[in-house]
């Protein structure tokens, strides 16, 4: 189990990922509690500048490149993933966001006007991401990928 472990911890893949991911994750609660105050969800929670999730399949993708370069099976492994990732975020989960923008108005219109409401309580609206919130997570997986990926 220890030699899982060091391994883990010392492989710079694994480790440009969760590097990406915690720099990007940092950003957005930093960012967004100086714009409208510190939630508890966005510590968490998806959506939002940057896109912690293409920051971390970047990062992934750009180090497998570094490391093992694009012959073997780990870069286009990498690369496959990260396309259905940012792919999800740009538009199913974006999509996502925009239908429980619309039940939660229709929900706050029920109650308003002293009908029960449809559902207990309001659907999560930042799930997915826009276009530059994903330019912005690929650009920090980039650099973090390749610094970690190449030194």
């Amino acid at each position: 189990m220890r030699i899982f472990l060091f391994e883990l911890i010392t492989n710079r893949v694994f480790l440009a990922a969760v590097f990406s991911w915690a720099a990007a994750q940092g950003s957005k609660i930093l960012f967004e509690s100086i714009r409208y105050g510190f939630s508890k969800e966005r510590l968490t929670g998806g959506g939002g500048m940057p896109s912690s999730h293409t920051a971390t399949v970047t990062g992934l993708t750009v180090s497998a490149a570094a490391v093992y370069g694009p012959g073997g099976f780990e870069f286009p492994m990498a690369l496959f993933f990260a396309i259905v990732v940012v792919y999800d975020a740009m538009n199913v989960r974006y999509e996502t966001g925009r239908q429980a923008k619309v039940l939660n108005e229709q929900r706050r219109q029920r109650i308003e006007a002293g009908e029960d409401p449809l559902y207990d309580r309001p659907f999560v609206e930042k799930i997915g991401h826009t276009l530059p919130e994903v330019v912005v997570g690929a650009a920090i997986g980039i650099v973090i990928g390749l610094i970690v990926g190449l030194v």
